[in-house]
């Protein structure tokens, strides 16, 4: 099956100067956007029959119609494609663009895809460079904190401080549920309701927008103030199919914690993700279980220790990510500065 499957991604890219003579408009489309395509069918169909590389499978692939293809990249760009607030895209010419921040020096452009949302075209460059640390070398292990992703608060800090839930999607709920009734009342394939349908995806985009920008200036706070964090290695996908799931979904804690690990690797930092089981119901101090059912937000135990549910298990997962092999290596070459 594998070896069909890489004889039919090979077969398909040479049938495509054959499809541009059958089908001349295929013609007007850049030639390695067409490759790329391939590509992502073979990407998908891999995904479909071996999995990934922790063998978790995807979904069945599905055929994806026009106006569901919304994204398409250019697998190789020329370095200056960009000229002050233009760039050059081949078969496409230059696009006026609105750059958000400049390319840093030293960066190469990799890749570019064009994306079509809600409120417009959108162009994602993908980077390259190559002074980027893997850990910076002089970072300080004792600057570490845990972290506790909660419902109640989105987060508490093994130090005591917590950061309050936004809830943008529920706060959304009421304009949210008044589009879409606008766009399940007007008729299919009518230009009444492919207009309440843009109007529903740009509000759902501001709210993924806020929730976004809401991580982003979170994981900023943290690494600014520690240089090592410690996380739960939760299983979100599971907590997503529970009771809990618009709750969770609303949070957003994968894409944090895909944001956070992000952002501390270009900054040489690091994010250890630490065994869940059990933070909530140990006791920090003197390590006894003491059960609580979720409702139960305080936390007692007989050894005196008294405080918040969330802050105590933020305290456990600080204690265990302390023994991680990374930051005992790196005492032992601070100690050795220090010698």
């Amino acid at each position: 099956m594998f070896v069909f499957h890489i004889w039919l991604h090979n077969s398909q890219k040479k049938t495509l100067p054959v499809l541009k003579k059958s089908h001349p408009h295929y013609g007007e489309i850049y030639s390695q956007v067409l490759q790329d395509v391939v590509k992502r069918v073979k990407v998908t169909f891999d995904r479909f029959l071996s999995g990934d590389s922790k063998g978790n499978r995807s979904g069945r692939p599905r055929f994806k119609s026009r106006d569901r293809y919304r994204t398409f990249t250019y697998p190789q760009i020329k370095d200056d494609c960009i000229e002050g607030s233009v760039i050059c895209l081949p078969k496409l010419g230059d696009i006026k663009l609105i750059l958000h921040r400049p390319i840093p020096d030293g960066f190469k452009i990799k890749t570019v895809s064009v994306t079509k949302k809600a409120d417009g075209y959108y162009v994602t460059l993908s980077l390259e460079d190559l002074t980027v640390p893997t850990i910076k070398p002089d970072f300080n292990p004792d600057l570490i904190t845990g972290i506790d992703m909660g419902l109640k608060e989105f987060l508490a800090t093994s130090e005591g401080e917590t950061v309050a839930i936004p809830q943008h999607y529920r706060k959304s709920q009421r304009r949210l549920r008044v589009i879409q009734k606008r766009v399940s009342r007007r008729k299919k394939g009518s230009n009444r309701r492919l207009k309440a349908v843009k109007q529903l995806g740009r509000q759902h985009k501001k709210v993924a927008d806020k929730r976004k920008d809401f991580h982003f200036k979170t994981a900023n706070n943290l690494l600014k103030k520690y240089d090592v964090v410690a996380v739960e290695d939760l299983n979100i996908k599971g907590l997503a199919r529970t009771r809990l799931a618009l709750s969770v979904h609303d949070a957003g804690w994968s894409s944090f914690l895909s944001i956070l690990s992000n952002k501390a690797e270009n900054a040489g930092l690091l994010v250890i993700a630490v065994n869940a089981s059990g933070t909530s119901q140990d006791c920090s101090s003197c390590g006894v279980k003491v059960p609580k059912k979720l409702h139960e937000r305080w936390h007692s135990c007989q050894c005196g220790c008294s405080l918040d549910r969330d802050h105590n298990a933020a305290i456990n997962i600080r204690k265990r990510a302390a023994g991680h092999s990374v930051l005992k290596a790196q005492r032992l070459l601070s100690n050795s500065r220090i010698g």
